[in-house]
C-alpha cells in the first residue's frame, strides 16, 4: 500500500528531477562539517533521535502554576532520557527578559548535563518583533512591510527583531512566512509580504539578512526559519490547512521562487506546510522535501516540521495506517526536526523504526548533522545563553522609531477625493468603528500571545487609533463613539448624533485579531453591522473618512464608496495609531501601495498578474474589476513619470538591458515614491499573465525635484515555467511599463525555439 501511495505523489507532481542535479556533488566539508561528523561519530541511536524530537515549552513545564515555572523532573526526563534537541513556544503569555534568562538558563544547565552536553536550540515565533517578550519593538505584520516597498525597512525589522530575539535569549525565529498571499479569504495573508512572487522574493531575502546578518553566530543575529514550504497559503477553500489543488507548473512559476530566493540569502532552517497538495501531505512528500528542496534548491538546513504534523498524518490525512507509520514515512520523505510537540512518541517511534530497518541510518546521520551544524553556526556550544547586559537597545526610543518610520511607510492612501486629507487640526473629530480603540486591530495575531488577544492589556501604554488622534490634536476636539462592535451593532445612535456635532468622521472599520484556523471565515464581506455604520453615518452629510486596520481585504464595497477618503492600515503594529493619525493630519505624507489586490466582490479575487482575458471575449461583462488594483497608492502631493529609456532595442543571451525613467514631484511638498517596473510578454507558449512585477525602488522627492531610476533586467528576469515544469525564456516581444510610461523591446535568442504562436 505505500509503494502505491509513493509512486502516486511522484505521477502527481509530474516534473522528476533532473539527471543534472542526480549527478551534483558533495560540497567540500568544512571545518564545521568536521565537528559536526566528529560528534555523531560519538552518539548513540537515542541521542541522534532526541535532536531530531522538538517538544513544546509546556511538557517541561509545571500546570496549573500562576506563573510560568520549569518543572526539574520533566525538564530533565525531556534531556536525559530523551535527549531532546530543540523546544519551542510560550506557556501562557509573554514573558519578561528576565524570566526567559531564567528559563533558557535552566534548559541549557540541564542539557550541559547529558553525557555529550549538547546544547538546546529554543525556537520563538518572532514574526513581527519579539512577539512573546514584555516591552519589546512590535513592528507593521509583513503585509504591511511589503506596503512599504522598500527592502531597507525589511532588512531592519529584521535586525532589530534578531537583536531582541537574542536579548530573550532565544537564537532561532520561526520567521520569515514566505508564503505568497493570493487568497483573500486565506486567515494568514497578513503574515505575508502580498500577491506578488517578486515582491515576495525580495523582501523575504532582505528580512532574513536582517535577521541572520553577516554572521549568524554572533549575539545580536538568530537562524531565519523560511515557512511554509510550499504552497502552504492557497487552499481551495480559503480555510487554514484545508487541501490545495497546485498543478507543478504553477507550483514552480509562482509558490517556489521565494523559498529558492531565501535558500539564496543562506537561511539556515525551513518549517513545512501543515496542508496536502493534490493529496499528498507536504510532510509526506519526498519530491518536494528532497528531490525539489534538496536536490534542486541545494537547502542543506533542518526542514523542522508544523505544529504535530506528523501525527496528522494518520490523524487528518490518512496516509498512515499508524502514528509509526507516519514517523516513517515523514522521516523517510526527508522531515528533519519532528514539532511533535506533546510527548515523547516520535522518540519511541522513531528508534524503533530504525532498529527494523525500516529508516536508514543515514537518513537519521543526515538530519542530525544538519541540526548539529545550525548549532554550531549559531555558537551555542560556546554560548549557549547570552549576557543579560550585552542589549542595551532592547526596547529602546531608536528601535521605536524604526517602528514608527515602518509603519508610516506602510500606511496607504487609497482614495482622497477633493484633496480632504490632510485634515486640519482645529477640526472637530469624530472618530468611531470597532477598530477605533484596540490595539488587537493594529497588533493582529501572534502579539504577546497567540491570537493576540491580550494586545490590549501588554501594549496598554501604545496608542490606539482614538488615542493618537487626541493626543494629534487635543481631546477637546475629539468625541468617541464606537456605533459598532465587529459584528453587531452598539450605540449607532449616539455616534450618529456626535456626527453631526462635528467637522468630519473618522470611520474605523476591519477586524480583531486572529491567525491560523482560529482566522476562518465563511464569508469575506466585511460583517453587516460594520457597513451599517458607514451608512448611517454617512446620511449625515459629513464627510467620512474611512481607515480599514485588517489582516485581509475584506470587502467594503458598499461602505467605501461612501467614504470621502480611505487609508488602508493593514496591521501596522504597535506604532499603528500613531502612524495613521500623523497620515490624517499631515505630518506624514503617506507613501504606501498595496501589496494585493483589493476586490470589490467577494468572487471576484483575481490577482493583478492574471490571464489576460478581457480583451479576448468582449461579451464578458464582468472582467477584472478590483476596488484597487495592486500597486494603488496616493499622495498628498504629485509625481510625473517621462522619458522612460531602454537601452537597446533588442535583448540577447547573456545581455543585460537598462531601463530608465525620470521621476518628478510636481507638487507643493516632499515625497516619497515607490517605482514598479513591469513587464509582460506579447505571446508565449504558456498563455502569459497580463502583466509582472519585475524590480522596484522607493526615492523620496523635494517638490520640484526630479530624480533618473535605473533599473537592469536580463533574460532570466523575463522567465516562466513552461507546461513540462521547465523555466524557459522564449524569444518575442516584451512590454516595460513603469507609471504611464510604456515601451517595447525584443528578446532574440539562438537557444530558445519561437513560442507555438509562431511569434518571435
Amino acid at each position: 500500500m505505500r509503494k502505491i501511495y509513493i509512486t502516486a505523489a511522484s505521477l502527481i507532481l509530474l516534473n522528476v528531477i533532473s539527471p543534472a542535479v542526480q549527478a551534483q556533488k558533495k560540497p567540500a566539508e568544512s571545518a564545521t562539517d568536521k565537528k559536526v561528523d566528529a560528534l555523531i561519530a560519538k552518539m548513540t541511536l537515542e541521542e541522534k533521535v532526541g535532536q531530531m524530537t522538538e517538544v513544546t515549552s509546556d511538557v517541561v513545564s509545571k500546570t496549573n502554576a500562576p506563573d510560568h515555572e520549569l518543572d526539574a523532573d520533566k525538564l530533565k526526563e525531556a534531556i536525559m532520557k530523551y535527549h531532546v534537541g530543540s523546544i519551542l513556544n510560550v506557556t501562557g503569555h509573554a514573558y519578561s527578559r528576565e524570566h526567559w534568562y531564567d528559563v533558557i538558563s535552566t534548559i541549557q544547565k540541564a542539557a550541559d548535563q547529558d553525557r555529550l552536553k549538547i546544547p538546546v536550540i529554543y525556537g520563538i515565533d518572532a514574526i513581527h518583533g519579539v512577539t512573546y517578550t514584555v516591552g519589546s519593538t512590535l513592528f507593521p505584520q509583513e503585509i504591511a512591510v511589503a506596503a512599504t516597498f522598500n527592502r531597507d525597512i525589511a532588512h531592519k525589522a529584521g535586525e532589530i527583531t534578531a537583536y531582541e530575539t537574542r536579548a530573550s535569549y532565544i537564537p532561532w525565529n520561526y520567521s520569515p512566512v514566505l508564503d505568497l498571499g493570493k487568497s483573500a479569504l486565506w486567515p494568514r495573508i497578513y503574515e505575508t509580504f502580498g500577491e506578488d512572487p517578486y515582491l515576495v522574493k525580495t523582501m523575504g531575502a532582505a528580512i532574513i539578512k536582517g535577521y541572520q546578518g553577516n554572521d549568524v553566530g554572533d549575539k545580536y543575529h538568530v537562524a531565519a526559519c523560511m515557512k511554509h514550504y510550499l504552497g502552504y497559503s492557497f487552499p481551495l477553500s480559503g480555510k487554514d490547512r484545508t487541501p490545495a489543488w497546485i498543478p507543478d507548473r504553477y507550483m514552480r512559476e509562482y509558490f517556489l521562487p521565494s523559498f529558492a530566493e531565501a535558500v539564496k540569502a543562506g537561511a539556515k532552517t525551513l518549517m513545512i506546510n501543515s496542508g496536502e497538495i493534490n493529496g499528498v501531505p507536504v510532510h509526506a512528500s519526498k519530491y518536494l522535501l528532497t528531490d525539489v528542496l534538496r536536490g534542486e534548491l541545494h537547502f542543506d538546513g533542518i526542514a523542522v516540521t508544523d505544529w504535530r504534523d506528523i501525527q496528522y498524518l494518520h490523524d487528518r490525512h490518512h496516509v498512515a495506517a499508524t502514528q509509526k507509520d507516519a514517523v516513517m514515512i515523514a522521516v523517510n520523505a526527508g522531515v528533519d526536526m519532528s514539532m511533535v510537540p506533546y510527548d515523547y512518541t516520535f522518540f519511541t517511534y522513531l528508534v524503533e523504526l530504525v532498529k527494523e530497518g525500516k529508516v536508514p541510518m543515514t537518513r537519521i546521520n543526515e538530519a542530525v548533522h544538519r541540526i548539529l551544524k545550525v548549532k554550531y553556526e549559531l555558537g551555542l556550544f560556546e554560548r549557549p545563553v547570552g549576557n543579560p547586559t550585552d542589549y542595551p537597545k532592547f526596547g529602546s526610543e531608536e528601535y521605536r522609531l524604526a517602528s514608527v518610520q515602518a509603519a508610516n511607510e506602510a500606511i496607504t492612501l487609497l482614495k482622497n477625493n477633493n484633496n480632504v486629507l490632510p485634515l486640519k487640526k482645529d477640526m472637530k473629530v469624530l472618530v468611531t468603528g470597532p477598530t477605533a480603540n484596540t490595539m488587537r486591530s493594529l497588533d493582529g495575531g501572534w502579539s504577546y500571545t497567540w491570537q493576540g488577544d491580550e494586545s490590549d492589556k501588554f501594549a496598554a501604554n501604545k496608542n490606539t487609533i482614538l488615542e493618537a488622534i487626541q493626543q494629534k490634536i487635543g481631546k477637546n476636539n475629539v468625541s468617541y463613539e464606537a456605533g459598532a462592535g465587529f459584528d453587531s451593532l452598539q450605540n449607532i445612535d449616539e455616534a450618529v448624533n456626535a456626527a453631526k456635532k462635528a467637522d468630519v468622521i473618522v470611520l474605523c472599520l476591519g477586524e480583531l485579531s486572529y491567525t491560523e484556523n482560529v482566522g476562518n471565515i465563511e464569508d469575506l464581506n466585511l460583517p453587516p453591522a460594520q457597513i451599517q455604520l458607514a451608512q448611517a453615518l454617512a446620511k449625515t452629510g459629513k464627510p467620512v473618512i474611512l481607515v480599514l486596520a485588517e489582516g485581509r481585504p475584506r470587502i467594503v464595497t458598499d461602505a467605501e464608496k461612501l467614504s470621502a477618503a480611505t487609508l488602508m492600515a493593514y496591521l501596522p503594529g504597535n506604532e499603528g495609531g500613531d502612524a495613521i493619525a500623523s497620515v490624517l493630519f499631515g505630518d506624514v505624507n503617506p507613501s504606501g501601495k498595496l501589496p494585493i489586490t483589493y476586490p470589490r466582490f467577494p468572487n471576484a479575487l483575481n490577482n493583478y498578474y492574471r490571464k489576460n482575458l478581457e480583451n479576448g471575449n468582449p461579451d464578458d461583462k464582468h472582467g477584472y474589476n478590483p476596488l484597487y488594483e495592486f500597486g494603488t497608492g496616493l499622495s498628498y502631493t504629485t509625481f510625473s513619470y517621462n522619458n522612460l529609456h531602454v537601452s537597446k532595442p533588442e535583448l540577447k543571451d547573456n545581455e543585460t538591458l537598462t531601463i530608465t525613467v525620470d521621476v518628478k514631484n510636481t507638487g507643493q511638498i516632499e515625497g516619497k515614491e515607490s517605482v514598479l517596473l513591469y513587464t509582460s510578454q506579447q505571446y508565449a507558449s504558456i498563455a502569459p499573465d497580463t502583466k509582472r512585477l519585475r524590480a522596484y525602488d522607493k526615492i523620496s522627492l523635494k517638490p520640484g525635484e526630479t530624480k533618473t531610476v535605473s533599473f537592469k533586467i536580463t533574460p532570466k528576469d523575463l522567465a516562466f515555467v513552461n507546461d513540462i515544469s521547465k523555466t524557459v525564456t522564449e524569444a518575442g516581444e516584451f512590454k516595460i511599463m513603469v507609471g504611464d510610461q510604456t515601451q517595447s523591446f525584443n528578446y532574440v535568442s539562438a537557444s530558445t525555439v519561437p513560442s507555438r504562436t509562431g511569434k518571435l
